[in-house]
């Protein structure tokens, strides 16, 4: 009933290395999922937990935020048609973070489950990092992007991953300290980083 989480600078290759691994184990990859069980305990729309994701904590979500009276919200929480803000998303994202975990051999992408599950019995946490040149080329090779497009999503990524932590009250998503296994994917194949944690896991 082991977990894996696996945080990565973005381009270092967690969602390719996490669908390996799980596909290793024959766990569950939970990414995608964890937006729609959020739409749907939400009662919202896929669309509408995933522009939340990508806003993270953005400029958007706090005007909403500032627009929308608590006695309104509560109002439409009352409705079944559902309503999601950023307090709400990030509620919702503790608790099916935590269902999944429970639920048992799993692989979850992101999302700071690596602090949601931090005292977990059966976590394992991975940081996946890399050299930005690195990163680049293999979003170019893996998603057949351009190299400024590349570079861009970058940057946008990963500030968009430090504003969830942020939000979440946390600094130090970097820190060694706060993971069984630390992977320069500069230097490991995909493959031979996918064993190294198969490794750790049935050790």
């Amino acid at each position: 009933m082991a977990v894996i989480t696996i945080s990565r600078q973005f381009g270092a290759g967690g969602v390719t290395l996490g669908r390996m691994i799980a596909k290793k184990l024959g766990y569950t990859f939970a990414d995608e999922n964890i937006v729609q069980r959020i739409a749907k305990e939400a009662n919202v729309s896929y669309d509408w937990v995933q522009s939340f994701e990508k806003e993270a904590g953005g400029k958007l979500s706090k005007v909403i935020s500032k627009m929308i009276s608590r006695s309104m919200i509560d109002r439409v929480l009352a409705d079944e048609r559902g309503y999601l803000d950023e307090q709400i998303y990030l509620d919702y994202l503790v608790l099916i973070i935590a269902q999944i975990a429970d639920e048992g051999d799993v692989v979850i992408l992101g999302r700071g489950s690596q602090y949601i599950l931090d005292d977990h019995p059966e976590a394992y946490h991975l940081l996946l990092i890399d050299e930005e040149q690195n990163r680049n080329k293999f979003l170019r090779e893996h998603y057949d992007l351009s190299e400024k497009r590349a570079r861009n999503l970058m940057i946008s990524e990963d500030k968009r991953r430090i504003n969830l932590y942020k939000k979440i009250g946390k600094k130090d998503y970097d820190n060694p300290a706060l993971y069984h296994l630390v992977i320069n994917m500069n230097l490991f194949s995909l493959e031979s980083a996918m064993q190294l944690v198969v490794d750790l896991v049935n050790k």
